[in-house]
């Protein structure tokens, strides 16, 4: 294991290297190196620079590129350009310098003045890039020359270079792949070990991923990215993170290395060494906010540099006291630490600038990852090792007792008369059905024996529990058939799909929709299960009755469910036809129920209703052309909502005298309205159980019969959802309600999954679109084409189009440019009284009117 180790290590370090290579540039990548020149005087104004170039003391620089270490001088260089023309740029490749003057001369005046520096905002940059890039432009026949103003606080070094425009370009994204590669292998690492962490809580994987991200963050803040990504327009945050990244790179290696290697248990005192030098590390990240910069930074390379030194000679001293730990560290941390020396060394100017003392610390920290991160999965496997062995005991004791409690739960979750599972098993599906899919349909039936008591007393109990017996294997078959049946159970031998829930109580679970699209199977399983059992030679009947509850219609818990199919099972219909579904209206247990339902048909015998009116405004004419009639209950103690009463009335089948009263007042309150002066048209919302009624049609002609002056001035509203409960029926009786002259309007369009195919048969004028498609229009483009698509298809089936639950200006204005061509909603008045509509009636109010949000 410890040869792959270090082959990976090996290898990673080729693959780098490579890249390290590729991204320093061959000499014909850029332009030829000019002669640099130097002079430390202190900075002058810009008046003052052709002075300065004629100033003696300029020497010419001995290495290819200045590097003076920690100064805090001022240092000017200058450089004469190669005749010649072209869009070119200056790169200094350390991006770590306080105030970068670039001056242009020609022919010995200045025509280009560039000032930037990483103590001023990061946009200020002339091209938006970690390294300082200043482009220019030369002409033929001219002598140009650059002088260059740089001072800083940290190590001053300035790796100059001159490119074509383009050569640089090419070699700045062969030098960010390297870059990539490196930040990449270490944020893998990071988030690799971070899963191991959050897997086994265990500190030293945290540790190791602090470690880690404390090299990522230093050498991101060397290259001066974090100062472009995270706070490009913060300066002093960009050079406080500087100095910070050091001591906190320093201080989770050291907590690192304590934990990896043991040292609490394995060497006391050097534990106690590291842990003083953890200290000095948090009191250089304090000394970061009090010191001055060069002082600051000088301090946290020494301390880094000892602090690694000290690391790394740990290694071999535990290696040689047979740490298990101990190899893969020396060599990891042998690795770190010179890259780090070869990077210092330079930053202090001991050292040239190339590429191997640029990115020497990014090389040893990469290797450094990797192989660290091969001997954290090693040790973990040798723990995991560890731990099967002791488990793989504790599982052999554990064996017998879990065989017998295997049987135990087995007696607890299975009837032992007919070996189906039982009420528990029962309610154990029905509960993980409803967890893992919640928004599907399931059918709970109980299977009652219903003359179980009388053959009990005709043949006594142990002939009743063959009986039972008999009955079990029979309803087992026939409900393995039925389409959408779930599972009870499944073993090795058989799957169950019957529970046995008390004596001679049945119970199973079926997929409602396919159990629904298959009504000749629910007839012939009925017939089956309804056959005699054949025993002793008799044929007897036992009767059963099934009762089914429908999730998540009727209840959506389990309980809930079993007890309202129990209440079914009970039902006279379960007793006439054999199978009946749970009705609320029918279910005498509610309480609420009845009180509410009592409590709606007092106030519909009283009078007690009352109708608002909402209006609807063309968006031509800018004029109210029609009405919609909401129903309310106002003088009730604890308000309801319309849905609810709506709903309530459906489900006591009070919906039938509820309708017809809310046309007749509806046709009251046209009356009024034309005597007042407004011949405005009506609609009101129908229930899909009214077209489900034989008389409804004939109803509504004579009730419009009797009133002349309303003819074809009540429309009828239906939802689209609702009309696809029963699309045949209500077909039906909306072409029949068309004939006899009645307007039809499809309400909440959009709300719903119609078929397009049915919508355009239906003898429909207007098309509301649902508010939930008006509300965002305006902040949501999603919306807005929806919205206009639905207009434009309405049109062009030659439907008018009304957008509800419109409460803004900018909303009308928007379905205005859209072709939309009525509005409805609080933009314009909330549903109010007929009273109160006559008196908003009055004032005039128009489209506009937008200086204020009406009613």
């Amino acid at each position: 294991m410890r040869h792959i180790a270090l082959l990976f290590a090996l290898l990673g370090a080729l693959i780098i290297m490579a890249a390290s290579a590729q991204a320093a540039p061959p000499a014909s990548s850029g332009l030829p190196q000019p002669a640099i020149a130097f002079l430390k005087a202190p900075a002058v104004a810009d008046d003052a620079l052709t002075e300065l170039l004629d100033r003696p003391g300029w020497q010419p620089l001995a290495e290819e590129t200045p590097n003076f270490g920690y100064v805090t001088e001022h240092y000017w260089y200058r450089m004469s350009l190669d005749s010649g023309s072209g869009h070119q740029v200056l790169e200094i490749s350390y991006p770590q310098l306080d105030y970068v003057g670039f001056y242009l001369v020609a022919d010995g005046k200045i025509i280009q003045t560039v000032k930037t520096g990483d103590h001023l905002p990061f946009s200020e940059r002339p091209l938006s890039h970690p390294s300082f890039l200043i482009p220019y432009t030369t002409e033929p026949g001219v002598d140009y020359e650059i002088l260059l103003s740089i001072q800083t606080s940290g190590a001053h070094q300035v790796p100059i270079r001159l490119w074509e425009q383009n050569a640089l370009f090419d070699a700045l994204t062969t030098e960010d792949r390297l870059h990539s590669l490196y930040y990449g292998i270490l944020t893998t690492t990071i988030f690799f070990n971070l899963f191991i962490f959050l897997a086994l809580r265990e500190a030293t994987y945290l540790f190791y991923v602090l470690s880690t991200f404390g090299y990522l963050f230093l050498m991101a803040t060397l290259r001066g990215v974090t100062y472009q990504v995270f706070w490009p327009d913060n300066p002093w945050l960009h050079n406080q993170t500087m100095l910070i990244a050091v001591p906190m790179a320093v201080l989770f290696a050291m907590l690192f290395a304590r934990s990896f290697l043991r040292l609490r248990n394995t060497a006391p005192r050097t534990d106690l060494l590291l842990q003083f030098v953890s200290g000095l590390s948090l009191l250089a990240i304090l000394g970061t906010f009090v010191l001055e910069f060069n002082t600051s930074i000088k301090s946290s390379v020494a301390l880094a540099l000892s602090g690694f030194l000290l690391l790394f000679i740990i290694g071999p001293v535990q290696w040689l006291k047979r740490n298990p730990q101990a190899g893969y560290y020396t060599v990891a941390w042998g690795l770190l630490i010179i890259g780090t020396m070869l990077t210092a060394s330079n930053k202090y100017g001991l050292l040239p600038t190339n590429w191997l003392t640029t990115y020497g610390m990014q090389v040893g920290s990469a290797l450094e990852a990797i192989l660290l991160t091969i001997a954290l999965a090693k040790r973990l496997y040798n723990e995991r090792e560890d731990r099967l062995q002791a488990r793989e005991a504790e599982l052999r004791a554990m064996a017998a007792r879990r065989s017998a409690e295997l049987r135990l739960m087995d007696q607890a979750l299975h009837d032992p008369l007919t070996g189906l599972p039982n009420r528990t098993s029962f309610e154990m599906v029905i509960n993980d059905l409803i967890t893992r899919i919640p928004d599907h349909r399931f059918a709970i039936a109980v299977i009652h024996l219903n003359n179980l008591q009388a053959i009990t007393k005709t043949l006594g109990h142990r002939n009743t529990d063959r009986l039972i017996e008999l009955a079990a294997s029979r309803y087992h078959s026939v409900v393995r058939g039925v389409p959408g049946i779930q599972t009870m159970e499944t073993t090795a031998q058989r799957s169950t799909y019957l529970a046995s829930l008390e004596n001679g109580t049945f119970g199973f679970v079926v997929d409602a929709n396919l159990l629904s699209a298959a009504p000749r199977a629910i007839i012939q399983g009925l017939d089956e299960l309804r056959e005699p059992i054949d025993y002793l030679g008799m044929q007897l009947p036992l009767d059963p009755q099934i009762g089914t509850a429908i999730y998540p219609e009727h209840a959506r818990d389990t309980n809930s469910l079993i007890r309202r199919a129990h209440i079914a099972q009970d039902s006279n219909e379960a007793r006439d036809r054999g199978l009946a579904y749970y009705q609320p209206t029918r279910d005498s247990y509610s309480a609420d129920r009845l009180t509410l339902a009592s409590e709606l048909r007092e106030a519909l015998q009283s009078n007690a209703l009352s109708l608002h009116l909402q209006p609807k405004l063309s968006l031509a004419t800018h004029a109210v052309v029609g009405l919609e009639a909401l129903i309310r209950w106002p003088r009730r103690k604890s308000p309801i909502g319309a849905d609810e009463v709506i709903a309530l009335a459906e489900q006591t089948g009070l919906i039938k005298p509820l309708t017809r009263w809310v046309l007749e007042q509806s046709l009251q309150l046209r009356a009024q309205l034309l005597e007042q002066g407004w011949p405005l048209d009506i609609s009101v919302n129908i229930s899909p159980n009214n077209l489900r009624e034989p008389d409804f049609p004939t109803f509504v002609q004579q009730l419009m019969n009797c009133s002349h002056n309303h003819r074809g001035t009540l429309t009828l509203e239906v939802t689209e959802t609702s009309m696809m409960q029963d699309p045949a029926n209500s077909l039906k009786a909306l072409n029949s309600l068309h004939s006899a002259g009645f307007p039809v309007s499809i309400d909440d369009f959009g709300s719903g999954y119609s078929s397009l195919s049915y919508i355009k048969q239906l003898p429909a004028s207007e098309i509301k679109i649902d508010r939930s498609l008006i509300t965002d229009i305006a902040t949501h483009p999603g919306d807005r084409v929806i919205v206009q698509t639905t207009i434009d298809m309405c049109h062009s089936l030659g439907y008018k189009v009304v957008a509800e639950g419109v409460e803004d200006g900018g909303t009308v204005e928007l379905l205005a440019a859209m072709g939309c061509d009525m509005v409805q909603g609080y933009w314009l008045t909330p549903p109010l009284p007929i009273d109160e509509m006559l008196a908003w009636l009055a004032t005039g109010r128009t489209l506009s009117d937008t200086s204020r949000k009406l009613g």
